[in-house]
This record gives structure tokens, sequence and C-alpha cells, in this order.
């Protein structure tokens, strides 16, 4: 962030363009879900990706937010904004701020891009966080009103963007959520004929024709991890799979840690990784699995156990999908103990239910599935993208690094 101002632009303070209301919280016996008074917000923990999500109301706030308003996290995490749909009541979680000079949705997305230097505000207390004082005297630059408009109405564009592929990305999730109980339930069939005849099984009612096993004779293997960690390096082609990059199926890249060859080595002594296995996790939380994805120099972390299937009667990818549908998660939530943070020990991974259909119809169901998948992740892949561009513009615009332009009938109506 630069420190040069551009021409025509103004340093100010954000208590000088914007009121600011610094919560309070309201007594507990005013919290209720009946919404019975204000919506209530309390911190990060209610924001959305542009508007907070109701979960309590109060029925005699001490601090309300007005419509419109943008919700400042006043506490760990620092900078998180959000605007409020409607009046709220806000927690000490949280500062109301309405724009006084300034165009509110510009506000929002400066206090968006200079979140950083709130973070760095907040470092030095002993509970991360600022208090109203700080939030007043923040520096800010602003360009004038009309530039700040324009601005506004580019960056709000994108972020119409971001939340209609958020939205198709929710829409297809649940797609594929209902597509897996209904083919993990009903199946597709063989040769065009589906199933007519069921039956009751530990997964609950399947075709009569699939079979239930126990995943260790589903698998050729189960191998645990080492118990202790892997040497870390900064980056290198060796990768080191914790139980936190694996989610609902796939392996999150973002966080991983990398070992040496050395390590690597090492660490795959048991066994080494290879497509057609699955990654599982037994702690924090138990009973996430991923494939193994091709091309990747991958060991196990720790409380990672890997499984590889019995590829004669179980077709890899049905059976890591298997692993993450609803009866599989209660079957493994049943076997899991803990309550804090649940974990599932080897013997009792062994012990987890399997189907076993035909293993032509496991692939078309895993094929069928995928295909909602594919579009899921092609989504995603376009998400992350507008993201990084609207990254970028920001950069561009909110620092004044490159000016819009303003028509002279915008600049009269200001």
């Amino acid at each position: 962030m630069s420190n040069r101002v551009p021409e025509g632009w103004e340093e100010t303070k954000l208590g000088h363009v914007a009121s600011l209301t610094m919560g309070q919280s309201p007594s507990s016996d005013t919290y209720n879900t009946e919404a019975v008074g204000l919506p209530f917000f309390q911190g990060k923990a209610d924001f959305g990706s542009r508007s907070p999500k109701v979960r309590y109301w109060c029925s005699k706030p001490t601090k309300v937010a007005d419509e419109g308003s943008i919700l400042f996290s006043v506490r760990a995490p620092v900078g998180e904004v959000n605007i409020t749909p409607a009046a709220c009541c806000i927690g000490r979680g949280l500062s109301g701020i309405k724009a006084a000079s300034a165009d509110q949705e510009f506000l929002y997305q400066k206090l968006q891009y200079v979140k950083p230097l709130f973070a760095l505000l907040s470092q030095g207390s002993t509970f991360e966080a600022v208090n109203g004082g700080e939030m007043k005297e923040f520096p800010l630059t602003l360009p004038p009103l009309p530039e700040q408009k324009k601005i506004a109405a580019i960056l709000s564009s994108v972020d119409e963007v971001i939340e209609k592929t958020r939205a198709q990305i929710d829409k297809l999730k649940d797609l594929k959520t209902g597509m897996m109980q209904e083919l993990l339930t009903k199946g597709i069939g063989l040769g065009g004929i589906p199933h007519t005849e069921f039956k009751d099984s530990p997964v609950g009612r399947i075709p009569l024709s699939w079979g239930v096993v126990p995943l260790i004779n589903a698998v050729s293997k189960i191998v645990d991890c080492e118990h202790k960690t892997a040497p870390y390096v900064d980056s290198s082609e060796y990768l080191v799979v914790r139980t936190s990059n694996v989610r609902s199926g796939q392996l999150i890249q973002e966080d991983m840690k990398f070992t040496t060859k050395d390590g690597f080595a090492q660490w795959t002594q048991r066994a080494l990784p290879t497509e057609g296995d699955v990654l599982f996790t037994r702690e924090a939380p138990a009973g996430e699995s991923c494939m193994v994805p091709t091309g990747l120099k991958v060991c196990m972390g720790q409380r990672m156990v890997l499984l590889r299937p019995n590829t004669e009667n179980i077709y890899p990818y049905f059976f890591s999908l298997f692993l993450i549908s609803e009866a599989a998660q209660q079957a493994i939530y049943e076997l899991s103990i803990g309550t804090t943070v649940s974990r599932i020990n080897i013997e009792d991974i062994k012990r987890i239910p399997c189907l076993v259909p035909p293993l032509e119809e496991q692939v078309e169901i895993y094929n069928s599935v995928q295909a909602v998948q594919s579009l899921i992740t092609v989504k995603e892949q376009m998400l992350e993208s507008t993201k990084s561009s609207k990254k970028a513009l920001m950069q561009d615009l909110l620092t004044g690094k490159v000016r819009v332009n303003v028509e002279a009938r915008e600049l009269a109506d200001a």
C-alpha cells in the first residue's frame, strides 16, 4: 500500500467520514431464537460472504446498527466486514459503521482492502482487538465522492458475480448430495433396468443384489501413519497430507506442508500412497477421506490412515465416494470415541460397513456423481479467478494507481 496521495484525493480519518457505534452485549435473558426483537450479531462467527446470517434475536437491544451499516469485527479476527440488510443489535465483538461524508459501498470496499492494517494495529494489545478510539483515528485516503461512487459500482458488480457463482456452487453441491443419497440407496441398475427389489442392511435399505461387508474385507491393505511429525521444509515436491487437508472427498492443497526427500522416503516406508488409494482421517475430525491425486508425491501426516481398496470387487473411486456418504458417516460417528474431538481407532475403521454393488454399477454410480463434481470444480475455479481479479482491481482502484473516468454529469450530481 503506497503512502503517496493521488491527485485530488484527501487524507482523513475514519471517524471524520463515518459514525461508529461500538457494540455492547445485552443481557443473555433477552436472546431468543423465536425472532422476537432485532437480529442479534456478536462477531465474525455470524458473518456470511457479504451479509450476516441470523441465528439469534434480542428483545431488548443495548446497541443498534442501522440498516445498511457496515458491521466491523473489532475482536479477533479484527477487520472482517459485512453489511447488515436490516437494523440489528450488535454485541461487543462488532462495531456498526455508517458513512456520513463518504459513499457507504466505497467505505465497505475500502475497509476490506485495509484489513491487514487493522490486524497490525490490533497486535499491540494482549487480546487481539481494536477499540473505538483507535477506529475513529484510523487513517484513510479517499477520492472525491463521484470517484468513490464509480469505484464502488465497479467493485460491487464484481461482488455480484462472486455471489452468483457461490450460489451456483451451493445448488450443485445440494444436487450432488441428493444424487448420492438416491444412487447409494436405490442404485442405477444394470443394462438400463432399475432395481425393483430391496432389503434392509447395516447402511439402510439397498437393492437386493448389493452386498455389505466390513471395511477390512473391502481393502487389500490398511496402513497407519507414522506417529510423529515429518520434517517440514518451506517447499518441495513431497507433500505431507494432514487431517486439515482432507475435506468432503477432496484434497485441499491450501496450507499444505512439505517434507524432504529423506523425510518422504521414511514416511512412506510402510506404503507409498498411489493413485487408487484413499487417505482417511482418524481424528480432528474422524472420517474425512479423499483419493490420492494423480501425479503428486504425498505422504501421511499424523492421525491419517491409508486404505487400499481390493480392486477385484471394489472400484476405488466408488469406495471413496461411499466413505463420504451419509450412511458411512453415520457408521463412522457411531464407531468413533471422544466428545470434544472425535477419533476412530484402526480396529473400528476395519468394522465400518461398506456397500458392495456389482463392480459395473459402482463405476456407473461414481461417473454420474463425478459429472456433477466436475461442474462444481469448474465453478470453484471460476470463483477463485474472479476473486483474484477483484483483488487486483482493489489494489488498482482503491489506491488511485488506476483512476476511473467520472463524467461531468456525475460531478454535477455530486
